[in-house]
């Protein structure tokens, strides 16, 4: 479904190639330097300590005054934010603990404790003494120092927003766009033709660690290749060493990119060509005339 006028005349390189050019997106930050996040989880574990006792009642009590450290009653009992939005879900109606923490703070101090024993977990933790390998185990399960997938994400999506906004286009970011048959397909950008429908769409999906996320992020891709008007482009910016480990996800892409089927993918170290391509199509689509 190649679209009428393509994209500048370019040589597909190979899956190896292309894997050549993949980077770390995420930086590397030194776990025993304090951050935001450590120092607040240090402060809420400090509050803890301090508290004369332990039940159902005085946690309700904390809450009410720490609305926002919620999370760290979840750490106490190993359960990660995710896991906690789900539990919070489940039993309360809301994914939100400041939210659960303003309307029911007993609640949830209730459903930690019946559900993963909250109150004796935090009675045997506050206040022992920890070895490093206590430290080290503790690091292997915990973000309090990691730079999420999100971010990593975001990262890539703001290059690529840059460079609309550099070309002077008129764009949407993280939406749907309309194709065949009234379908839709997700997108990270989108830049629209004189009536408002997308014209160009752009994936940006960039991962330094591994999991079912890539393979998500193959679907979107897939989709938006598969709802796409023979006038739209579709292309996409895939980074990551993440990808490394998921080798039959990122070659899915890059079939599609060499059947025709998307007509640009792209590394941060090649941003270069995807400006290139991005200002083509846009002309080729009236976007830029003058410009």
């Amino acid at each position: 479904m190649r679209p009428t006028g393509t994209i500048r005349p370019v040589t597909i390189p190979t899956y190896d190639e292309y894997v050549a050019c993949l980077s770390r997106v995420t930086a590397h930050v030194d776990p025993t330097v304090a951050t935001r996040d450590s120092q607040a989880v240090q402060a809420a574990a400090a509050s803890l300590e301090r508290l004369p006792t332990v039940d159902r009642a005085m946690i309700a009590a904390w809450i009410e005054n720490y609305p926002d450290a919620v999370p760290v009653l979840g750490l106490v009992v190993g359960l990660s934010q995710e896991k906690l939005k789900n539990a919070l879900r489940q039993h309360l109606g809301t994914s939100s603990w400041t939210r659960a923490a303003r309307v029911d703070p007993l609640g949830i101090a209730e459903m930690l404790d019946a559900e993963f024993g909250l109150v004796a977990s935090l009675e045997a933790q506050r206040g022992r003494t920890y070895t490093f390998g206590d430290l080290l185990v503790a690091r292997a399960g915990t973000r309090v120092y990691a730079t999420s997938a999100g971010t990593a994400g975001r990262l890539v999506e703001d290059r690529i927003e840059q460079i609309a906004i550099d070309l002077g286009l008129t764009y949407a970011t993280r939406s749907r766009f309309e194709g065949r048959s009234g379908r839709t397909a997700p997108c990270d950008l989108a830049v629209p033709d004189a009536g408002g429908a997308a014209s160009i769409v752009v994936a940006a999906k960039a991962f330094d660690s591994t999991g079912s996320k890539l393979t998500d992020a193959v679907r979107e891709v897939e989709e938006m290749a598969a709802v796409r008007k023979p006038t739209q482009f579709v292309m996409a910016v895939i980074d990551g060493i993440g990808w490394l480990s998921r080798a039959n996800d990122l070659r899915r892409i890059h079939a599609l990119w060499a059947a025709g089927e998307i007509d640009g993918m792209y590394t941060l170290a090649t941003l270069d060509d995807f400006r290139a391509d991005l200002e083509h199509a846009a002309r080729l689509r009236g976007q830029l005339t003058g410009h």
